[in-house]
């Protein structure tokens, strides 16, 4: 039995448009390395969308490498990032950053967001030359946990790294479900006028691979393509990944799919909701982490592929349910359904 998977949003292909789309200009002579047509036009649609032509954009085929490039381009080698502890670069990079020479600064965070308090005590330790110097926040939308930072909560942090002369980087790997969410009130064109640097992520809502980098601060533009090329992401064939972000910016594709993803993990929580269990986290976005008994878990996943994320107590246990743009609402009624029968049976 082949079980559905819940585990991540990056499991099916790509959306058929882009399929079409890059079947349909296969045969095409275009220049390499990020110079060809269609580039260009994302670049110029990603702009236009942004509301903000003085924005660079820059496109590589993944976060991990998207986040190692952007910050090892910006700091200098005693310098070091910002990061809640459950920040992707902290814990599922393989010592990415590390690896460029950079130390991470980790802040505990139950819910994944940092705040300028958090910042500030980090800043506090580092007082002279004996010490790495702060010089980045890091952070993500949504974050590795599913949470969604507010517009007031980025405002926050963006004017306190703006008194202390720290670089802001948002890691957008889950952007589109964040910007979806049904409570987020932060909108994708403000970004740019809140973060310094961030990432449009495409690997995760429809795309094949590929992010879309936004550079807004002009500190940081020059020579980027160097540490582009250094590190690897300046493909030959960057046509690849152009067209795809064409294809999900042109109509508003990209967004269409976030929403989709957002409302069958919707589906899910309000379910979870209305047979008693509670969460782990508050999340809206398309990452879920309902508290389950352990022996309600075991037989969902006899069933289903999901990750089970943290003990709460010897009979209980946050898992991770991860809904994405293709995900069936078929698939998702069937989970409720076995969701709602387990829980019959385990409650007699």
């Amino acid at each position: 039995m082949i079980k559905y998977s819940f585990k991540n949003d990056y499991s099916e292909g790509a959306h058929p448009n882009i399929l079409h789309a890059l079947i349909s200009t296969n045969l095409e002579q275009q220049d390499g390395y990020g110079g060809d047509v269609y580039c260009h036009k994302a670049s110029s649609i990603i702009k236009e969308r942004l509301n903000s032509p003085n924005s660079d954009i820059h496109f590589v085929s993944g976060g991990t490498q998207a986040n190692l490039i952007v910050i090892s381009s910006i700091l200098r080698p005693y310098e070091s990032v910002i990061a809640a502890s459950t920040g992707h670069i902290n814990t599922h990079e393989t010592g990415a950053i590390e690896a460029t020479g950079h130390k991470i600064n980790t802040v505990e965070k139950e819910d994944g967001k940092l705040t300028a308090k958090d910042i500030e005590q980090i800043l506090i330790g580092h007082t002279d030359e004996h010490m790495v110097k702060p010089r980045m926040v890091y952070i993500s939308n949504s974050t590795e946990i599913g949470t969604v930072y507010t517009k007031n909560e980025l405002e926050e942090i963006y004017n306190y790294c703006r008194q202390n002369d720290l670089y802001l980087f948002l890691d957008g790997a889950r952007l589109g479900s964040a910007i979806c969410a049904r409570d987020n009130d932060m909108t994708i064109e403000g970004l740019c006028k809140l973060v310094d640097v961030f990432y449009i992520g495409g690997t995760k809502n429809g795309a094949l691979i590929g992010e879309a980098i936004v550079i807004n601060n002009d500190r940081i533009k020059e020579n980027f393509r160097f540490n582009m090329k250094q590190k690897g992401a300046l493909l030959a064939k960057g046509r690849l990944l152009g067209l795809q972000f064409y294809e999900l910016f042109k109509d508003g594709l990209y967004f269409e799919l976030a929403k989709h993803a957002n409302s069958m993990a919707a589906m899910l929580s309000s379910e979870f909701e209305r047979l008693g269990y509670t969460f782990l986290t508050e999340s809206t976005s398309n990452q879920i982490f309902p508290i389950l008994p352990n022996n309600i878990i075991d037989k969902l996943n006899e069933m289903y592929a999901f990750y089970t994320w943290s003990s709460i107590d010897d009979k209980n246990s946050s898992i991770r349910l991860v809904t994405s743009w293709a995900t069936k609402e078929e698939s998702v009624s069937s989970f409720i359904e076995d969701l709602r029968r387990l829980t019959n049976e385990f409650s007699k």
